[in-house]
């Protein structure tokens, strides 16, 4: 059974399932506590619109790995209640457009009762917008803009960009660089990177070193922006870019500057393209490393995903495991029968949660939930210190 969605977009759904997780699903489960029933044992499904061909593609498929193992491991352990949930993909190819049709089709079938991280700043806002009636949980973007707008549907599970920026920033000074740059892209993910990037030195008492940007998100063409960052020399420079960040990268280095490099949460996805320009590369983290077991919530998702066959952790898939993690629970309060209502309103009631080691806090006006913000670093070996 499949959510029939526009022009390429579909890709199979993946059956999910998900062993009860402690504080959430794992009460319920072995007890049969706080899921509602519903009046029909069909699968009820959430519905999932992100990049899965185009160059956001590494994080899209990273999100959808966490978030079917979460799931998978709760229909293993019985489901909601008895009742399956299914996590139906469609593949916006990173085209606003067609994340706003992708949402408009879920919609339209009324098994489907909340959207799951929508990735990127545009797809995002195009999303939200799209199905005010039905919960949109963990939108992977920081964007300051989509936060401020009137969305009682949409509920963010990341920090947001001036948090991030912030924290590079101070990072920064802590360690004596003043001379700090930044090079972002020119849409509206960008200028929300560079309000950030301002008020972080305005903080901190500093001016900016260079500011560079390329055309926009997707734009290959970072060499000007290299040139201009090579040419200011500044101490270190903020890289406020996802899927490109490798290429300006290489052309920073091949421009002959050698500037410690910082990157926001959304330049994680493309550590892996960069090979060894990564080293040494400090970074934003708005989950915990995949790798620390001292919390709850990671051992949960290293033994989900194992489970499911996956044996490579990322920030990532943590990320998508964690959104999925906050939509089972506000499903858990969601009172007597599953609604796109009362899911939105199990939601609104999740106060000072603790996931396992990270808290959500909503309510019945705030959506910004999560607040976790951490700067790791690539070492030498390729490996993540945090």
């Amino acid at each position: 059974m499949t959510v029939p969605v526009p022009r390429e977009s579909i890709a199979p759904p993946s059956t999910s399932r998900r062993r009860a997780l402690t504080g959430l699903a794992a009460a319920t489960a072995a007890a049969g506590l706080g899921f509602p029933a519903l009046a029909q044992n069909r699968p009820v499904r959430i519905g999932t619109t992100f990049d899965n061909s185009s160059v956001e593609k590494a994080n899209g498929q990273g999100l959808f790995q966490g978030s079917s193992a979460f799931f998978n491991a709760l229909n293993k352990a019985g489901g909601i209640n008895g009742t399956k949930v299914e996590l139906v993909m469609a593949d916006d190819t990173f085209k606003p457009e067609v994340a706003k049709a992708n949402a408009l089709a879920f919609e339209k079938d009324s098994s489907v009762l909340a959207l799951l991280h929508p990735l990127g700043t545009r797809q995002t806002a195009e999303v939200m917008d799209a199905v005010p009636g039905m919960a949109v949980v963990g939108p992977i973007t920081g964007t300051i803009a989509l936060r401020k707008k009137a969305s009682p549907n949409t509920f963010w599970v990341r920090a947001n960009y001036d948090q991030e920026v912030d924290k590079l920033v101070s990072t920064a000074a802590v360690l004596g660089q003043s001379r700090i740059g930044l090079v972002h892209s020119n849409d509206p993910l960008g200028q929300s990177v560079l309000a950030a990037f301002k008020n972080a030195l305005a903080k901190a008492k500093l001016e900016p070193a260079v500011i560079a940007t390329t055309p926009n998100t997707t734009s290959m063409e970072v060499g000007p922006a290299a040139e201009a960052i090579a040419k200011a020399k500044p101490q270190v420079v903020v890289v406020g870019l996802a899927g490109t960040a490798p290429v300006f990268l290489k052309a920073l280095r091949e421009a002959g500057n050698s500037s410690s490099a910082y990157g926001l949460s959304i330049t994680a996805s493309a550590l892996s393209a960069m090979g060894d320009l990564a080293k040494g590369l400090g970074f934003v983290i708005v989950v915990p490393s995949p790798y620390s077991t001292k919390f709850e919530i990671v051992r949960r998702y290293q033994a989900d995903m194992v489970a499911n066959g996956v044996k490579d952790f990322s920030l990532t898939s943590l990320e998508g495991y964690l959104n999925a993690a906050v939509l089972a629970e506000g499903m858990r309060r969601a009172g007597g029968s599953l609604t796109r209502a009362s899911v939105m309103s199990g939601l609104a009631s999740i106060e000072n949660f603790d996931l396992g080691g990270v808290k959500i806090n909503y309510g019945r006006t705030n959506r910004e939930g999560g607040q976790f913000v951490d700067v790791a670093v690539i070492g030498s070996r390729g490996q993540m210190l945090s």
